[in-house]
């Protein structure tokens, strides 16, 4: 497509529609308009009458038709009212009602039935996907490319995840969602030359913010990415070639009718919004029922702090007592236990743990031919029949769950072996955490046995390097605005000690520049359902008490969450609340020290709230104040720190 073309028509050929509708949300701010130009189609967003998505193309190009140009809009839409209410407990909103409205746009083509274009307008979101008719004797087609665009008002700047080069990094596990934010950059760019990972998020001059992502890709379509181009111009991208080792294809194959996964945009003048969207899940259904109640749960994780010579019998069995002690109940056996500890130790290490209430989750490798990471178990997860042989075993001793790593990137083959992985687990009755993986479109709400994905720059990164440790808070600000607004998040954090070594030693290893309310904090910030954190037995001793205390009772799953304040990549302060009680939690990552005044208006005033504070040095403290009357509260958070309060 000539994508410079497509922009001047876009901006230059208003006057020339031929048809268009609007699609308005149920209260009445956000608006969509859809319309043809020249036998294109176009849609463009507005809120409060505010412009957040100039005209932007729409279409398909597939081996059954080019549904991009030469379409005529139907007179009469379809339009219909979403009302659900649903409930999950592992994400962000425990108990969601959804109310949207849908209009269902159809193309023609030299007069036959060519495509639909499905919108869906919630308060602050909007939703497309297409669906594609069968073509005279044509059952199937190859979706070669999807015109979707999104152009940006021009100053609008970005934050965004550059994709990187497939078969690079270690061992070419690449891509693998594990690249640093660019933060309110200038629009233009196309990331490391490979466009952006999802989500993707915008800030719209002074009216707003702009989040753009997917939902609902399953095993039957590939996960896109987002490419940019000049004009504030971005469209959807296939996976690259080189992804899976040159295997697989690119562009997906569906039966027709066929339909798409949806886009998603969420849209607001400020960032609430963006903090609280629910519609990856809102748009999805369950797969496949659950074979047993699921249970999220937080534990504990050796790996991270001692690493791979350390995935021995004596040191997990020490992490059990230390999950017994801190109330857990599982903990997390990381890559080469195959080697290192074998299968008759591992049962015996399951039956210890059940004695004391702690069950195993246990790392495998996810490959088959797509890249070169050495660590063991190997070439299990890949193939069917070893797969489930192995996740009876596993169901045998009462393993709880699974972390399948280094998978080998969004083609349609790679995202058929997720949804299979899921599908043979639940059959066995183990949740699933995915590393070195994709994002996670929907699928909390898809597989009920989905417990978290990695696709972040996470705390593995801490240990390797100093400049990670020198982000940290930089980037807790950030994934709480962007990464985590979309899905669990297994970040793997809040470690308690000052240095990444299996001793705590001072000048071994990387340091730890954030203060220990930081590392609590971000126990509240990061949601997963599923949470191992980054802390040792050490920390016992070597911890404040109040720190171990709180890591103890924090809980993993939410009822609500609301935001208070922030800016991507500088600080965060949101709230959440579970059951009754309401965790408000707060980073910063500026150099000067962060001095705001917030409103707690979900909590009575005259109530007694427990405060963690840092003073200039890092120094973390506890104590207790009484919410006034105006229910407002000046928070002061220094430069990689952190506050939480709770009402007790």
């Amino acid at each position: 497509m000539n994508f410079k073309y497509v922009i001047c028509l876009c901006l230059f050929s208003f006057f020339k529609l031929n048809a268009q509708s609007i699609v308005i949300s149920p209260d009445g701010k956000l608006k969509v308009s859809v319309s043809v130009s020249g036998g294109m189609p176009f849609y463009s967003i507005s809120y409060n009458d505010k412009k957040f998505l100039e005209n932007s193309p729409l279409g398909l190009k597939t081996n059954a038709g080019d549904f991009t140009a030469g379409l005529n809009l139907k007179p009469d839409a379809v339009q219909n009212k979403i009302e659900e209410q649903y409930e999950l407990p592992n994400i962000k909103q425990r108990k969601v009602h959804y109310e949207a409205n849908e209009t269902v746009f159809s193309f023609t083509k030299e007069n036959k039935s060519a495509i639909d274009v499905v919108f869906r307008v919630s308060n602050n979101n909007v939703a497309f996907k297409y669906k594609i008719h069968p073509q005279n004797e044509t059952r199937s087609c190859v979706v070669q490319e999807e015109a979707s665009g999104f152009i940006l008002p021009e100053g609008t700047t970005t934050f965004l995840c550059p994709q990187s080069k497939p078969m690079t990094g270690f061992a070419r596990t690449a891509p693998s969602y594990e690249t640093s934010y660019t933060l309110d950059a200038p629009m233009g760019k196309n990331g490391l030359g490979e466009g952006y990972t999802f989500p993707c998020l915008f800030k719209v001059k002074n009216n707003g913010w702009v989040l753009i992502s997917e939902t609902g890709v399953d095993g039957n379509y590939c996960g896109s990415r987002l490419i940019g181009h000049e004009k504030g111009l971005y469209t959807i991208g296939f996976p690259m070639a080189g992804e899976n080792n040159g295997n697989g294809t690119t562009a997906p194959g569906i039966s027709l009718p066929g339909e798409t996964p949806w886009r998603t945009i969420t849209v607001g003048e400020t960032l609430a919004p963006v903090v609280a969207t629910t519609i990856p899940f809102d748009l999805v259904k369950p797969q496949f029922k659950a074979s047993q109640e699921y249970k999220y749960t937080k534990g504990s994780w050796s790996w991270i702090i001692k690493m791979d010579n350390n995935t021995t019998f004596p040191v997990q069995k020490q992490y059990i007592d230390f999950s017994a002690a801190m109330g857990y109940e599982t903990i997390l056996i990381d890559a080469l236990w195959d080697t290192q500890i074998g299968k008759d130790k591992i049962a015996e290490l399951a039956q210890y743990g059940a004695a004391k209430g702690v069950g195993l989750y246990l790392w495998y490798n996810s490959n088959g031919y797509w890249n070169d990471a050495p660590q063991g178990p190997r070439g299990m997860m890949d193939n069917s029949t070893i797969r489930r042989q192995e996740m009876a075993w596993m169901k045998s001793i009462g393993v709880k769950g699974i972390k399948v790593d280094f998978f080998g990137g969004d083609k349609q083959v790679t995202m058929k072996l997720y949804e299979d992985i899921l599908t043979d687990a639940n059959d066995f009755g183990l949740m699933v955490i995915f590393h070195g993986c994709t994002l996670p479109r929907g699928w909390e709400r898809m597989y009920p046995n989905f417990a978290a994905s990695e696709a972040v720059l996470a705390s593995e990164n801490l240990h390797f390097g100093q400049g990670s440790c020198d982000k940290e808070a930089a980037n807790a600000a950030t994934h709480t605005f962007i990464r985590n607004a979309v899905g669990s998040m297994d970040f793997g954090g809040s470690a308690l000690n000052k240095f990444y070594n299996s001793d705590n030693i001072p000048n071994k290893g990387s340091k730890r520049m954030t203060s220990d309310v930081f590392a609590l904090a971000t126990a509240v910030l990061f949601q997963s359902g599923v949470q191992h954190f980054a802390l040792a037995p050490n920390n016992l001793t070597d911890a404040p008490a109040w720190a171990i205390d709180f890591m103890k009772k924090v809980p993993t799953t939410w009822d609500e969450v609301r935001f208070l304040e922030g800016y991507p990549g500088k600080y965060a302060v949101i709230a959440r609340r579970k059951g009754t009680k309401w965790y408000i939690a707060g980073v910063n990552a500026q150099k000067e020290t962060l001095k705001i005044k917030t409103k707690l208006s979900m909590i009575a005033s005259g109530t007694v709230l427990k405060w963690y504070s840092d003073d200039e040095q890092l120094n973390g403290k506890t104590e207790q104040i009484k919410l006034k009357n105006n229910q407002e509260i000046e928070i002061k958070i220094p430069c990689n720190g952190g506050i939480v309060l709770l009402n007790e």
